[in-house]
């Protein structure tokens, strides 16, 4: 067994030839199994929010909140995860978490009231936020470089496929048997996971010492300036943005959190978490590119059913099956990536991948209300194909661009970043849909006037029947709302192609991993 014992990372020096072991392998299969439990049950309950909404006596706004409360504190916890880790030990701290997510989640599952909900959703945010970034973490550091494009394909494999298998899945349980199994599937999957951790990693000892000297204005900086920033995001739109005294209190608190984070990383022996790797210009970018992506993947996974619901009539699970077609390339793309990685340049694989993930945009652009889900075929594999290239090869950016005792706070920044620019892109998503879809109606409602031939013939052909004019100007209002909604979609679709083009020259910085050999994580 590999003697990985020596820190609370599992860190350890690769002899050159070396190969990672069984234990190594089951640990890296535990890591990504607990990433891709935690990235489902971000999206999970999006199909299932209408039921759910129902069984707990929710209104549509506070059920919102049943996504937002698992968001919020997966975004704090996941730069957080480096300290606990070498405060508890990996293994512990990973079991802690396993344990706590696996309670949290039956918790949700009986929960008939919208408060038990949250709080069950809060504990699921934290403790799964936790699993995201340990999942890089053990790949960058139980893995020698030969093997580490595996582990990190791996990964890749969760960051993609979890938004895109939640909502199908979560659709599907709750069509065929019940909303509860959205939350109550962690439990047999969390079982599975604690005997992974037991078989495949050492103890190793907490360090509570760690506690002394903690950096604690940049935690509960961090921790406030996160967390409210995240609720901006999420109901800046319901609630008119600075129009509102909450979100200008929250702004305000979101200011006052990342002044402290920045005052620790100045005055603490050790803070938190390095934000001075984000002044290295290669992680730098990888960190920008990362929110774009984090943008375009939450933000596709949210409006393509959407769209088919509120034009196409779509349920659930059809809609589901639609998102999940952009999974597809990425899950046929997993064996070759090793292969991938040694002989294509990094550089060239992420500016493929932004190019393809900017015409799947393109080609939505040209949406009509007629469109169905055979009409997002073309750009779901269009988009699967970048979502792979960027995503992965991305994740080996991050992971070689820093040296190995900077890996933890690598792989928190990154994922932090992902999923930070998923409520940027919602955010702007829902902006953008309320805005846009008042203008279209305008302009549209000021085109169609009672003097137009096509009106005059509607008022003419139902003249004769009861409530004529009022159907007719029923039908009129649908059918402005249903265009203008339409091509609101399609400016949203037209922005994400303009900025995955704008952001993709960063890549250029990025520095190319040496054709025929393997990713290192040092410089």
């Amino acid at each position: 067994m590999s003697d990985v014992a020596q820190a609370p990372s599992g860190r350890r020096q690769w002899k050159p030839g070396e190969k990672a072991d069984g234990s190594d392998w089951l640990t890296v299969f535990a890591g990504t199994l607990g990433a891709l439990m935690a990235t489902l049950d971000i999206s999970i309950t999006n199909s299932a929010l209408p039921t759910i909404q129902g069984a707990i006596g929710a209104s549509s706004t506070e059920a919102t909140w049943i996504s937002t409360a698992y968001l919020v504190p997966e975004i704090i916890m996941i730069p957080l995860t480096g300290w606990f880790t070498r405060m508890l030990g990996l293994r512990t701290f990973l079991l802690i978490m396993t344990v706590l997510f696996v309670v949290f989640s039956m918790m949700c599952g009986i929960s008939d009231t919208l408060g038990s909900m949250i709080v069950g959703r809060i504990g699921q945010g934290f403790t799964g936020g936790a699993m995201i970034p340990t999942a890089m973490t053990i790949v960058s550091t139980r893995l020698p470089p030969a093997q580490r494009p595996v582990g990190m394909a791996l990964f890749g494999f969760t960051a993609v496929m979890g938004p895109v298998l939640g909502p199908l899945l979560g659709g599907w349980l709750t069509e065929a048997v019940s909303w509860h199994y959205a939350f109550f599937i962690n439990l047999p999957v969390g079982i599975f996971l604690t005997g992974l951790l037991f078989v495949g990693m050492k103890h190793t000892p907490a360090r509570l010492q760690v506690l002394k000297e903690a950096d604690w204005l940049g935690i509960i900086g961090m921790s406030v300036g996160l967390g409210c920033l995240t609720v901006v995001l999420e109901e800046g739109q319901r609630e008119n943005w600075f129009q509102s005294e909450t979100i200008v209190l929250l702004s305000v608190l979101t200011a006052i959190g990342i002044f402290l984070l920045l005052v620790g990383q100045v005055y603490a022996r050790r803070p938190v978490i390095d934000l001075s790797i984000l002044l290295q210009r290669e992680f730098g970018s990888v960190f920008i590119m990362a929110l774009l992506l984090g943008a375009a993947l939450y933000g596709m996974a949210y409006m393509i059913p959407q769209f088919l619901a509120s034009i196409a009539d779509y349920n659930s699970l059809q809609s589901g099956i639609i998102v999940l077609i952009s999974g597809l390339p990425t899950l046929a793309m997993m064996p070759f990536i090793p292969i991938l990685v040694k002989t294509i340049d990094l550089r060239g694989a992420v500016i493929f991948g932004f190019c393809m993930y900017a015409l799947s945009c393109w080609v939505d652009t040209e949406l009509t209300a007629n469109a169905t889900g055979a009409d997002f075929y073309l750009s779901q594999v269009l988009r699967g194909l970048g979502q792979g290239f960027s995503m992965l090869f991305l994740n080996q950016a991050a992971s070689s661009s820093v040296p190995d005792e900077k890996a933890e706070d690598a792989s928190g920044l990154f994922n932090a970043a992902r999923n930070l620019g998923g409520s940027i892109g919602l955010a702007m998503i829902a902006t953008l849909q309320a805005r846009r879809s008042a203008f279209h109606g305008e302009r549209l409602s000021e085109q169609i006037t009672t003097n137009s031939p096509q009106v005059q013939h509607l008022l003419d052909q139902y003249s004769g029947t009861p409530q004529g004019t009022e159907s007719v100007l029923s039908y009129l209002s649908q059918l402005i709302h249903v265009q203008a909604l339409v091509m609101t979609y399609n400016d949203i679709f037209y922005l994400y192609a303009l900025a995955l083009i704008v952001v993709m020259p960063l890549a250029l910085i990025l520095r190319p991993l040496p054709k025929g050999q393997a990713p290192s994580a040092t410089h």
